[in-house]
């Protein structure tokens, strides 16, 4: 059904409203969003649970008891979850996975209107989709049932207000008092069906383009730049049982790769890593080690390679590709990180002055490889570059790095740091790339008088190109207030007893609360 009133413009859409699932979004199934809260906000045995589970819900929904089945999901992916981790994967996980499922023709009628967005979650709680309608969407108001929770604030897994069509209508027309109506309806579910008569025009799937364009443009759709979650694609039912069957042999794939690469000589693990389903490509030419300086004046006398921060394997790889001692510059690495890994790491204080003192020292001795960005970023995008490596050398050597997997993100805001390594070898093909960018001549350093930020946006600028990425000025403090909701700094002064008290007391609590659920 495609309905479109000769008498109203397109310019005269004012609001509008949509169902998520399967109007703009253009999958109606909603599994995988379940199964991405079961694994990311309880574990493994939930997530297998809920797969085992499948069957059964699908053949509810073939029997026209959608409702049922949605309820079903949500016990199962939800019952005695603590709300905090349930609002958590809805900010920081669903929405990578839903803005890659977006119809384009559908934001281009949803987009152009320049007044009222109202998106109606049909399948999925309001929770886990209100964050990503507001922030990517742009929406005003967002309709959908409500997950019940206990006064533990953990989940119960029942739903409130959802599977009722005239419940959802009379919510819509709640929106819009007054006798006033919206100027779009898109949807096609029959959920839909019951506030699309509602709207003066309505707009259902598969769009023609004629339905879908508007005099006025859409504004662009504003893309997911920092996500977090451990599984690369979307867990549908057979992604699921691969992930399952996968994982027993994923990890003693990665125990291998790992043993084999603290075994063998640094420089020959990019000729074995094919043997192993990993492969390093390397992109111009290394630069040759640079010999110590004679001078008592303390000058460094190592090449400061300044890499792209894609994941915590970035300097490990530059070693293995350089086949030499690369000391690595690190901030918030885990201790088990800092045992596995195959070069020296330096830990920084976040003290201008220390680090600086700190990063000089070990020039001094040699190579030493710098992420200015301070923290990773899965999406193509680069965050703002700190300017301080540019104060400490005149051999800047840019380096783009990337990487390919594809089942695990080896990065994490929320997670356990010291498994990103142990989830990189898990994939069955791990890929990296690394590209050597010509040194920076003298007159691009601040030893030509430039200043430290103007070189460190211009190295920026140099990486982004090669790679094809974007440059931001975002930096580490807005990626975790997204993802983990604090500024992602690490307190290394000690804390009085009572803060560690009171949270091992809640921990108690949330145990208790949990078996007496």
């Amino acid at each position: 059904m495609v309905t479109v009133p000769s008498a109203a413009s397109p310019r005269a859409r004012r609001s509008v409203v949509a169902e998520l699932e399967g109007g703009l979004l253009r999958g109606a199934d909603t599994f995988p969003y379940f199964m991405l809260v079961a694994f990311e906000a309880s574990g493994l045995p939930r997530f297998a649970a809920l797969l085992a589970l499948w069957p059964l819900l699908r053949l509810l929904e073939l029997a026209g008891r959608g409702g049922l089945a949605l309820r079903a999901a949500a016990l199962v992916a939800t019952a005695g979850v603590p709300r905090a981790e349930v609002e958590a994967v809805s900010r920081a996980v669903l929405p990578k996975f839903m803005a890659d499922d977006v119809d384009p023709r559908a934001w281009a009628a949803f987009g152009s209107c320049e007044g009222r967005r109202v998106v109606v979650a049909t399948r999925l709680p309001r929770v886990m989709v209100e964050r990503f309608a507001r922030e990517h969407l742009g929406a005003h108001e967002v309709v959908g049932c409500e997950l019940e929770y206990s006064r533990l604030r953990r989940c119960t897994g029942l739903l409130r207000g959802g599977g009722e069509g005239e419940a959802v209508a009379d919510r819509v027309r709640a929106l819009f008092a007054g006798g006033d109506r919206p100027d779009l309806g898109i949807g096609r579910s029959e959920m839909a069906r019951s506030f699309l008569p509602f709207c003066k025009e309505q707009l259902e799937p598969p769009f023609t383009a004629g339905a879908a364009t508007t005099s006025a443009a859409a504004p662009p759709f504003r893309p997911v730049i920092f996500h977090d979650g451990r599984l690369v694609c979307r867990p549908t039912a057979f992604m699921s049982l691969v992930i399952l069957l996968w994982l027993p042999l994923g990890a003693l794939v990665a125990f291998v790769r790992i043993a084999v690469g603290l075994m063998v000589p640094i420089w020959t693990i990019p000729h074995i890593a094919p043997i192993f389903g990993g492969a390093v490509i390397m992109h111009g030419r290394a630069p040759p080690p640079v010999r110590r300086a004679a001078a008592e004046d303390g000058s460094p006398s190592g090449v400061l390679f300044v890499c792209t921060h894609r994941t915590l394997m970035d300097p490990v790889v530059l070693a293995t590709v350089l086949g030499r001692r690369v000391a690595a510059v690190t901030y918030s690495i885990s201790r088990l990180s800092e045992v596995l890994s195959p070069i020296p790491t330096v830990r920084l204080t976040r003290d201008r002055e220390v680090d600086a003192a700190r990063m000089r020292a070990e020039l001094a001795r040699g190579d030493v490889a710098v992420c200015p960005e301070g923290t990773t970023c899965r999406e193509p995008f680069l965050l703002r570059f700190s300017a301080l490596f540019a104060e400490l050398s005149e051999r800047i050597v840019p380096v783009a790095m990337n990487y390919r997997v594809g089942l695990f993100h080896p990065t994490t805001a929320r997670g356990w740091k010291a498994m990103d390594p142990i989830f990189f070898f898990m994939n069955p093909r791990p890929v990296y790339e690394v590209t050597f960018l010509n040194q920076l001549p003298a007159e691009a350093t601040c030893a030509a008088g430039r200043s430290p930020v103007d070189v460190a946006n211009y190295v920026q600028r140099m990486l982004a190109a090669t790679l094809g990425f974007e440059c931001t000025s975002l930096t580490r403090k807005d990626k975790y207030r997204v993802l983990a909701g604090n500024d992602g700094i690490v307190n290394a002064a000690a804390k009085p007893a009572a803060p560690g008290k009171a949270a091992w007391q809640s921990r108690v609590k949330e145990v208790l609360g949990f078996l007496l659920h």
